[in-house]
């Protein structure tokens, strides 16, 4: 008895990751306040009161930024923010921190327990990956709170 081989299509995946200009000229962050002024000149600051998002800071080990990234858009009470895309887009540029950010449309700066039990949750992902989760901002026009600031990270 003659055995059929089966053949199977596999996607090949390749990784690369390219900077387009010298690292010690990104802006470093050292403290919340510089991590705020960053996501406010690159949030659309029209929809900061209507929608809900949330974005990523991603640094490398010497807190220099290597890129903001949009995660998700919601709508006035609510957004996702998905781990698996968080960690892939961070593995994917070789960060070694993050800094997480969301802005409440209702201008309120108290995270509410769900802001809270995600942090805890990237923070212990990121813990797997050696991918420091270094604050969490909530955002509005008039001003920021911060989870690292606060001792709750």
């Amino acid at each position: 008895m003659v055995q059929e081989q089966t053949s199977f299509r596999v996607t090949e995946v390749e990784v690369s990751y390219r900077s387009n200009y010298n690292i010690t000229e990104r802006p470093k962050i050292n403290s919340s306040k510089d991590a705020y002024q960053i996501l406010m000149q690159h949030w659309q600051l029209g929809r900061i009161e209507l929608l809900e998002e949330f974005k990523v800071i991603l640094l490398n080990t010497s807190n220099r930024v290597l890129g903001i990234v949009d995660i998700s858009v919601g709508g006035v009470a609510g957004t996702l923010a998905d781990p698996k895309i968080i960690f892939a887009i961070a593995l994917k540029t070789n960060s070694s921190k993050l800094i997480l950010a969301h802005n409440h449309p209702s201008g309120g700066l108290i995270p509410s327990e769900a802001d809270k039990r995600l942090t805890q949750k990237l923070k212990e992902g990121g813990k797997l990956l050696d991918i420091e989760v270094s604050d969490h901002l909530i955002i509005t026009n008039h001003g920021y709170y911060s989870f690292a600031d606060d001792n709750e990270i």
